[in-house]
């Protein structure tokens, strides 16, 4: 077949010869009426375009098109991210679908930019101070002040992280060398630690990108999220603690 304007279309009967309307949206090849002698004519909207249509077109599928109605938009969405640059996002619903070449709906989602400022914000800004767990203290000095009698007698919370970046320089020394990008890990803050606000400087905010320095190696650094917080709680061996 040698076929008008371009189109590459199926065999298919004519826009109203079934007793009912063959009306198609945008582009369809097999929208077509091949019954005739001539060049093949069509009954999609793309064929108003092209020049092609049928010649009941107008008259059954114009007028039997039903367009589509779209409902009012939702609310935003909450910002994706707790704190700095994140996106949001809002809906709207078909109430009526398109039939017959009608015409097609609009965009149903809208995504638009947002800065998070949770309250909690000051504390995701914070860099954690890490050691391996091998630092930990627990030898008992007879000449330790009562203050420090009164640290020693609260409980350790544990922190669980999912590392997300991880400096070269990590891989210079054999604790930092086991931190890795997506390994889980935890952190201790034991009371020795444990700074204003009875807790440790750098434990982050569930679900945000917080930033981490090893203590003892010039440029061991990353980033992590915090995935869960465990108060009451001793790391397993071989974990990580807050300085």
């Amino acid at each position: 077949w040698l076929l008008a304007a371009g189109h590459l279309r199926g065999a298919e009967a004519g826009c109203g010869r079934r007793g009912s309307p063959r009306c198609c949206p945008g582009r369809n090849n097999a929208c077509a009426d091949l019954s005739g002698p001539r060049a093949p004519c069509y009954c999609d909207t793309h064929c108003e375009k092209t020049g092609d249509c049928c010649e009941d077109y107008p008259g059954v599928c114009q007028r039997a098109a039903i367009h589509c109605v779209v409902g009012l938009w939702g609310p935003w969405s909450e910002c994706s991210s707790l704190c700095g640059v994140g996106s949001e996002d809002r809906t709207r619903q078909v109430t009526i679908p398109p039939r017959n070449g009608g015409t097609p709906c609009p965009d149903l989602k809208q995504r638009r930019g947002c800065f998070g400022e949770n309250p909690a914000c000051d504390t995701a800004q914070e860099v954690a101070k890490i050691l391996p767990d091998s630092f930990k203290r627990d030898f008992k000095d007879p000449w330790r002040r009562p203050h420090m009698l009164v640290k020693e007698k609260q409980p350790s919370y544990c922190v669980y992280f999912r590392l997300k970046q991880v400096r070269a320089a990590c891989r210079l020394h054999l604790w930092s060398s086991q931190l890795m990008r997506e390994r889980r890990v935890c952190v201790e803050c034991r009371p020795d630690a444990v700074g204003s606000g009875a807790r440790c400087k750098g434990d982050g905010l569930e679900g945000a990108r917080t930033f981490w320095t090893a203590t003892s190696i010039a440029g061991c650094q990353g980033s992590w999220i915090q995935e869960s917080l465990h108060e009451n709680c001793v790391c397993p061996p071989l974990s990580l603690i807050f300085v």
